[in-house]
């Protein structure tokens, strides 16, 4: 009898084995299709491993993937909702799609609320407040917007995305210096993707937008001060507009604008350094400027500078293509830090 019983168990855990392994199959084929944008094909895939497991969150989780992807918005909600009743390890994927949906559909507020929860439940994750503050960044709450896309960095300072949005916030709130700060790091995890040269764009436009010339009086150059209460970065505010304003000076003509730019940005850093106190501890503080002043005091300024500009600069291409020595450098420098 103990023989027949073990034959059973055994049996019954080698059915089990196969039938987790085909499923794992059929997912696996199912994402082939999917990376390739044949979506219908990845889903049939995936309710082939429903019919073994209807359960699998897994692929609950690939066929709601595959339905946000195709746009089929009502699908991917219940596939999500499926993985969220089943309390798996992919609740924060799940998580996500879902609250993006809901966001697709204009249902932002109850997005909000979705992540809100998301992260009682899930604990704190650097998606889950990404999405929470381009919610609140898209229903023009900024401030949340704000304080959630700081979170994000502070879990994961390599998101780019988190740094994008927290660069266009302060854009818009017309504080340059912060916006300066999330944009050059920005640029230096994401130098050259789709988004990379605008980012540059608006780097350049908040490095020159507070210096005008009067057209009547050539040798008159006006310095706007950006309104509001941001009197810590004022210092450095009005810097950047001295450093604009000097590039007619005497000692800076014959110099092309590649050389200024390394000029005034390594002149930036060091000011925002030198302004550094104890007591600040906000992130731009705390996070962006001992990392800038850090370079601003290597010799491998120059080398930043080319390697974030290589979107919208043809010269900082051709130059990052002839010096391979001091980018490895650059890299050994970033990885001994």
């Amino acid at each position: 009898m103990k023989s027949a019983a073990f034959l059973l168990m055994l049996l019954c855990s080698s059915v089990q084995i196969i039938a987790q392994s085909t499923i794992e199959d059929f997912v696996k084929e199912g994402i082939q299709f999917h990376d390739n944008g044949e979506y219908d094909k990845a889903i049939e895939m995936y309710k082939k491993a429903l019919e073994i497991d209807p359960k699998s969150p897994l692929a609950n989780y690939e066929i709601a993937l595959s339905c946000f992807s195709k746009g089929d918005h009502k699908l991917a909600i219940a596939y999500s909702d499926k993985v969220l009743k089943q309390k798996s390890d992919l609740m924060l994927e799940a998580y996500i799609i879902k609250g993006s949906t809901l966001d697709i559909l204009g249902k932002t507020k109850e997005s909000i609320k979705l992540f809100e929860k998301a992260i009682q439940e899930v604990g704190g994750h650097y998606l889950l407040y990404f999405n929470l503050g381009l919610n609140y960044y898209n229903t023009s709450e900024i401030d949340k917007a704000e304080e959630n896309a700081i979170k994000a960095i502070q879990l994961n300072p390599n998101h780019p995305s988190s740094h994008f949005m927290l660069a266009n916030i302060h854009n818009q709130k017309g504080n340059v210096v912060q916006s300066l700060l999330a944009l050059h790091y920005f640029l230096f995890i994401e130098p050259n993707s789709n988004r990379s040269p605008a980012a540059f764009q608006m780097l350049q436009n908040n490095f020159n937008g507070n210096v005008k010339v009067d057209n009547d009086k050539p040798n008159t150059i006006n310095i706007l001060v950006s309104p509001g209460d941001n009197s810590e970065f004022r210092p450095a505010e009005l810097m950047i507009s001295f450093l604009e304003a000097s590039k007619s000076l005497e000692e800076n003509k014959g110099k092309t604008e590649d050389e200024m730019f390394v000029q005034n940005t390594a002149s930036f850093f060091k000011i925002l350094g030198e302004l550094k106190k104890e007591a600040h501890q906000e992130i731009w503080w705390t996070f962006y400027t001992p990392f800038f002043y850090d370079v601003a005091n290597s010799e491998h300024l120059e080398t930043y500078c080319k390697y974030i500009t290589q979107s919208g600069n043809e010269n900082s291409r051709k130059w990052l293509a002839e010096h391979e020595a001091e980018l490895i450098n650059f890299d050994t420098w970033l990885k001994n830090k």
